[in-house]
């Protein structure tokens, strides 16, 4: 494993500016402007983290949330390099066990993203990281804040599709690297592969397919309205082979359900429902 700077290649909150214990909190963003593009999957990541850190931070650096439910992240629009998400979140209930939570992003004003009905399991944080090193990282967003334009490039999976049936399924492989730079991340003692760079890979292939199934014509675009019932089963580890399965549902003339799913060695990691809708520019 490649180990990064700490905050340098998979932290997505700049600022910690309001902080209510073990309640709610405000922090920002701002993307990087060199990035070519900056997925939804990782503004939702970023309200996530949010949200990590009022958890991490009232358990007293003795645990941390990884992987586990989102019940409904909606999409409103889209984000570009160079842009600052303001973030939000509220938590539920969040304790030795779990932590319950939703949250938002806007870019000037308006909202692009936002999450409900969120659960993350707690897991002790020496497993994945030195608990005093979190416990600086977090004095340092609450204080001047991480450096700015710090992530030089975003990890880009590989992935082969190995079976196609147009406009109703899709079977791919995605390829974890053995090493990678966000790693160091995401965790600096126990590396696991993100769910929301996997989530982002298959709602990209859903969309391929309902692109295929809505015989679109060249004025319409389609993107991700909504993803639901998200659930990450079990961790996804350095090396691994993950097979992704897309199986698309149409509803109506603009918008599509596609079932995903993630497996490794035949044993399923995530799943999730992704709705994708037609918009036909004037």
């Amino acid at each position: 494993m490649l180990v990064a700077e700490r905050f340098s290649a998979f932290s997505f909150v700049d600022r910690i500016t309001t902080l209510e214990p073990g309640s709610s909190a405000v922090g920002r963003y701002t993307i990087p402007v060199h990035l070519q593009r900056f997925p939804m999957c990782l503004v939702a990541e970023a309200i996530g983290q949010l949200a990590a850190w009022v958890s991490i931070s009232h358990l007293g650096f003795r645990r941390r949330p990884v992987a586990g439910l989102a019940g409904e992240t909606l999409f409103f629009g889209s984000v570009t390099p160079g842009q600052v998400l303001d973030l939000a979140v509220e938590l539920g209930t969040c304790d030795e066990d779990a932590v319950a939570y939703g949250g938002s992003a806007r870019v000037d004003g308006g909202l692009v993203l936002e999450l409900r009905h969120c659960v993350g399991p707690m897991l002790a944080m020496e497993e994945f990281d030195a608990p005093e090193a979190v416990r600086g990282d977090f004095e340092t967003l609450c204080g001047p804040g991480a450096p700015a334009a710090r992530i030089r490039a975003l990890p880009q999976p590989e992935v082969t599709v190995i079976e196609r049936v147009p406009g109703r399924s899709l079977v791919a492989t995605l390829q974890v690297p053995e090493s990678a730079p966000f790693f160091g991340d995401h965790f600096p003692r126990r590396p696991v592969f993100p769910g929301t760079l996997l989530l982002d890979r298959q709602i990209e292939l859903a969309v391929q397919v309902a692109r295929e199934a809505a015989h679109a014509g060249p004025d319409a675009t389609l993107a991700p309205a909504s993803v639901t019932d998200v659930k990450m089963r079990s961790f996804i580890a350095p090396g691994q082979a993950v097979e992704l399965r897309v199986e698309l549902q149409p509803q109506d003339a603009t918008t599509f359900t596609a079932a995903l799913a993630a497996r490794v060695g035949g044993k399923k990691v995530a799943t999730a429902r992704v709705a994708v809708a037609t918009q036909t520019g004037s």
